[in-house]
């Protein structure tokens, strides 16, 4: 039977207790964190006039971590067994409730719990990630006018803005957005967001993201430019050109420049750094066609009950696009679940957000069964003393 040469440590507990939450990290946030330039962190939550669509009131409730190009979710788990803080005595003098020494008393080899944790935080990444498009097409304006709709007069609404005031016009909005600052500009990029001037002619920019009417005449505008100019789109030209290719005769704007580079940033290979001006671009065959076919289908059959003609469907998508491209019309060039048929010969597009609560029902049954770990600290403690 073994004994104990040194003398025992009396283990005590402070009243009340400290409020401690413990926060588990996992290996590429604690990575993050121990660099000596280690980035900045944000804690960020949905803003209320935004959590307030969304239906299911626990699905509003959350608090996100977010590193400059990571999301994590963090959320409360039971433990099994309850942790608690200890703290060892640093040989000072200890007051009674009165306030006089206890000189007395022997604490020199004592160890005392200042807290008992029964739960633990951890951080999340759901299977499929975190993604700003859902926020963004709430909080963007719809933009939904061309110089040919009437009385319209793009140069009269526009303001004149420098590259910094668009950027942090962008950066407020994307301070409410809660994933990180490059998720933020993913989906911006993704739904061909900028900023320009507002609609009442007052004088500030506003955020915007194109309808799907407004996406297919930019592009539309661009291709017959490019085929009039001699311009060829799959090598590398000039953005200026292309621009210049799409003015009307007159020299007026049929939409914002502003526009014109959002949707070209959003088709060519290398779109560069953020806020940076497109000079030299080509565009993406593949990203392109399909981005083309979903944008043209988003506009002419946007729901079950506005399904068209799938043959008609295709046929108009080739028409969209270069001559040599119009065999890469089909639908498997089309992104996973952006469509569906009422009928085998007809089709609608399916939106983000009806993509995202079908996968979600998919990833929640498999997950129920798969996902489950162990919480139990003294488990993991001993399998980590095995190492």
């Amino acid at each position: 039977m073994s004994t104990q040469a040194a003398r025992s440590i009396r283990f005590t507990h402070t009243f009340p207790q400290q409020g401690f939450r413990l926060l588990e990290l996992p290996p590429e946030v604690l990575e993050l964190l121990s660099k000596e330039d280690a980035p900045v962190f944000h804690l960020k939550s949905p803003p209320s006039d935004l959590s307030q669509t969304t239906g299911e009131p626990a699905a509003r409730e959350y608090v996100n971590l977010c590193s400059p190009t990571q999301t994590f979710r963090i959320r409360q788990v039971q433990s099994s067994n309850s942790i608690h803080i200890l703290k060892p005595n640093d040989g000072s003098t200890q007051l009674n409730d009165n306030g006089i020494e206890t000189g007395d008393l022997d604490l020199s080899e004592t160890v005392t719990t200042i807290a008992k944790c029964g739960s633990t935080l951890e951080l999340h990444v759901p299977p499929g990630g975190f993604s700003a498009v859902p926020f963004l097409e709430k909080a963007l304006r719809v933009y939904d006018r061309l110089s040919w709709d009437g009385d319209v007069s793009i140069r009269g609404v526009g303001i004149e803005m420098t590259m910094a005031e668009r950027r942090a016009l962008k950066e407020k909005l994307f301070a409410d957005i809660p994933v990180s600052t490059a998720q933020c500009q993913s989906g911006w990029d993704e739904l061909c967001a900028f900023v320009h001037g507002d609609d009442a002619g007052n004088d500030r920019g506003v955020c915007w993201r194109p309808s799907a009417r407004v996406k297919m005449a930019v592009w539309k505008r661009m291709l017959e430019g490019s085929v009039l100019q001699g311009i060829d789109i799959e090598k590398q030209f000039l953005a200026g050109d292309l621009w210049k290719a799409v003015l009307d005769d007159d020299e007026e704007e049929p939409f914002p420049r502003a526009l014109f580079d959002a949707v070209l940033k959003r088709l060519v290979e290398a779109p560069g750094a953020n806020d940076m001006e497109i000079k030299w671009a080509n565009v993406d065959k593949a990203a392109c066609t399909r981005w083309v076919g979903e944008t043209y289908l988003q506009s002419s059959a946007p729901t079950a009950s506005a399904a068209i003609v799938r043959t008609d469907f295709l046929n108009a998508w080739r028409d969209h696009l270069p001559e040599s491209w119009r065999s890469e019309a089909s639908l498997s060039a089309l992104t996973n679940g952006s469509y569906r048929s009422t009928d085998p010969t007809t089709i609608y597009f399916i939106d983000y957000a009806e993509r995202e609560k079908t996968k979600g029902s998919a990833v929640n049954g498999v997950g129920a069964a798969t996902a489950k770990t162990s919480r139990n600290w003294h488990e993991r403690f001993r399998n980590q003393r095995r190492q």
